[in-house]
């Protein structure tokens, strides 16, 4: 699907009627559907199977249109003009006149926003009178799709329209930061947690275990549905094997996130090779270790919820 003018038209057809569409974004593609619309968001649920009490993030173009929605602070301002459009998602608290659908929020009273870099999500807001709330394009506690292939993998002709967007640039989804009261950190992404500090002149800290249901603190999540074992020095023959640098000897359970240790390289690649290994017919998995720095924070932290068991 070209980016072109006819192409938005027909996404925004289908959006207009409740329907659900896949939308890339920079961090993974999203199931999108108007924000406004109880019916659409209702859609959004079902097909992803996702727990009524796990709140959607929302996607806007525009302060303005924000601020239908939303009360903004002097924090919210100050990480926007640094980071938007991009991977950053807030939680901010909600007008009472917003016309927010409450199945976005679970009846809460705050709202996780956030503004997408990429062109065709971009152009695609822009003509819509309303908001998208789009999680990622997957079936509930499963691996996150980067490519359109991947979302009609998950659903086939059960959602109505694909917006060919490419590989997702970034392949992790985005930061989530609390700023209904003290700042904080709710889900680590892509960028540096010292890059926000340094933004809003305070200290952040990341609740890993957070009083609030935000997108990802499932036990189990981003899993490819098999088991994983991380900070690996070896695999068994059985085992797929994810490496992050070249190895001299040459196996076929050997899948590498990247030959040089580039941890942004490795997180775009993360979720293609997780669906690559599942499609192989393998039935465990082994990482080697994956330095604990910048994105590689987020990488491990995507492994290690994938790696957890259902109690």
């Amino acid at each position: 699907m070209n980016n072109n003018l006819s192409n938005i038209k027909k996404s925004k057809y289908f959006l207009d009627k409740h329907n659900c569409i896949g939308m890339p974004t920079e961090t993974v593609y999203g199931l999108a559907a108007n924000a406004y619309s109880s019916k659409a968001i209702s859609k959004i649920f079902k097909l992803k199977k996702r727990p009524k009490n796990n709140p959607l993030i929302v996607h806007y173009s525009s302060l303005e249109m924000l601020k239908r929605d939303c009360i903004l602070n002097e924090n919210f301002t100050k990480l926007y003009n640094k980071f938007c459009p991009g991977p950053l998602t807030f939680i901010l608290k909600l007008k009472k006149d917003s016309k927010i659908s409450k199945f976005v929020t679970n009846k809460k009273k705050t709202l996780a926003v956030r503004f997408p870099s990429h062109p065709k999500a971009k152009g695609l807001l822009k003509i819509l009178n309303y908001p998208l709330a789009a999680p990622s394009a997957n079936i509930s506690s499963r691996v996150s799709p980067v490519t359109r292939n991947h979302v009609k993998e998950e659903f086939g002709k059960k959602i109505k329209y694909i917006i060919e967007g490419g590989l997702s640039k970034i392949g992790l989804e985005s930061t989530i930061i609390n700023l209904t009261g003290k700042p904080e950190i709710l889900r680590i992404g892509s960028i540096d947690i010292n890059k926000l500090s340094k933004a809003l002149k305070k200290k952040l800290l990341y609740r890993k275990k957070t009083y609030m249901k935000v997108p990802g603190q499932n036990r189990l999540h981003y899993s490819p549905g098999i088991p994983l074992r991380m900070n690996c020095k070896e695999a068994s023959k059985d085992e797929a094997f994810i490496l992050m640098k070249k190895r001299n000897n040459s196996n076929k359970n050997f899948f590498y996130l990247s030959k040089n240790k580039n941890l942004k390289e490795a997180a775009r690649n993360l979720y293609s090779v997780l669906r690559m290994i599942k499609k192989k017919g393998y039935k465990k998995i082994a990482v080697e270790k994956i330095e604990n720095k910048g994105i590689g924070l987020a990488i491990n932290d995507r492994l290690q919820k994938a790696s957890k068991k259902n109690k």
